[in-house]
């Protein structure tokens, strides 16, 4: 049996319409982001192990840049300029419940969490202004809460910039931020 495929120009042109619609379909992706979106609760493991309507003490949101063979501190985050703590967005903080950081109060909310990282101290900032992208648009004037938190060096080189919380006891915490060989640890207490 011999069948016969009658082309026209117009099913010609339908089909190559057709074909350029799939491709452009199969690519509307943007790429993905060199620095994924991460969270870190206190208590740790809090998303996992959540019971019922209990709530967590913190939780901190934030973009987790690679070293990629680069100098950090000092020179790919400046010293003593303020920085994003993360990538992309401003890194967010969220506590449930009020706090105390190096004896000041911080009342329970939402914040956007700058650091200005030094050589042997950073400033960390707890500002009221949300959902801006880097440190651009960073406005002191609307800081809520200003500490410090000392800068120590590692022998480990950390690859990607890392926000954790570890147990201090009873309702204490310590949230460590790790980049490269810097680590820094603020103490917070609930």
């Amino acid at each position: 049996m011999n069948h016969k495929i009658h082309l026209t120009k117009g099913s010609i042109f339908s089909g190559l319409i057709l074909l350029c619609l799939i491709i452009i379909g199969a690519n509307s992706f943007q790429r993905i982001d060199k620095s994924p979106m991460d969270m870190a609760y206190f208590p740790n493991n809090f998303a996992h192990d959540r019971k019922g309507d209990e709530k967590p003490f913190i939780r901190v949101i934030y973009s987790r840049p690679s070293k990629n063979d680069r100098d950090i501190f000092g020179k790919l985050v400046p010293f003593d300029k303020v920085w994003r703590t993360g990538a992309n967005e401003s890194t967010e903080i969220k506590f449930y419940t009020d706090a105390s950081i190096n004896g000041q109060k911080i009342k329970a909310g939402t914040y956007s969490l700058f650091t200005i990282p030094g050589e042997k101290e950073w400033t960390i900032i707890f500002n009221n202004d949300l959902d801006y992208w880097g440190a651009f648009s960073y406005n002191e004037k609307n800081d809520f809460l200003r500490v410090t938190a000392s800068s120590t060096q590692t022998n480990q080189i950390n690859e990607e910039f890392t926000i954790q919380f570890g147990k201090n006891g009873g309702n204490k915490a310590v949230m460590k931020m790790s980049w490269d060989k810097t680590a820094v640890e603020l103490p917070i207490e609930f």
